[in-house]
């Protein structure tokens, strides 16, 4: 099962779309994982229309109607991996430790709003990832996005992708 993890996209705000390498992604994805901070709702709808399947979160710029259409936290268990996403985690500081207590039972926790890529495991052996931003750097190098897959119960092949800087 190929996996797109995708956080901040901020459409229109940061970017008029989202960069045709994320869409070829999309197109290949057996699960498509958004974290939230959409901004706009034709970037739900659209995103929806074009993946196989689509699990998203809303986040902290994400208008009411966003609100009513996606839970603040969203779980799968996609061929045996027990997945949840939420938008924040709080400080960096602290954090494995904090999201062991809030996610128990879980192996894998995709998260966003810093716009800096993260993957980690915990004391507890849950995996953290935030893909970054595809539209949107602040201070980091790249926009960004991860591929994972998941094969016999297991995730694999966990890849940040960085995206060519626009214009």
């Amino acid at each position: 099962m190929h996996l797109l993890l995708l956080a901040d996209t901020h459409l229109p705000k940061r970017a008029k779309d989202l960069p045709a390498q994320v869409w070829d992604e999309v197109a290949t994805a057996d699960v498509v994982v958004h974290a939230g901070d959409w901004v706009d709702v034709g970037t739900l709808d659209t995103l929806s229309a074009k993946s196989v399947r689509l699990i998203g979160v809303y986040g902290n710029n994400d208008g009411p109607e966003l609100r009513k259409r996606l839970p603040e936290v969203a779980r799968a268990t996609l061929d045996g991996v027990r997945l949840a996403v939420v938008h924040e985690t709080g400080d960096a500081k602290g954090r494995a430790a904090r999201c062991d207590a809030q996610y128990p039972g879980v192996d894998v926790l995709v998260f966003g709003h810093s716009h800096i890529p993260w993957d980690t495991v915990t004391p507890g052996g849950l995996r953290l990832l935030n893909p970054g931003s595809p539209t949107d750097r602040r201070r980091q190098p790249f926009c960004t996005y991860q591929t994972a897959e998941i094969r016999d119960g297991q995730l694999t092949a966990v890849e940040l992708h960085e995206l060519p800087r626009r214009g």
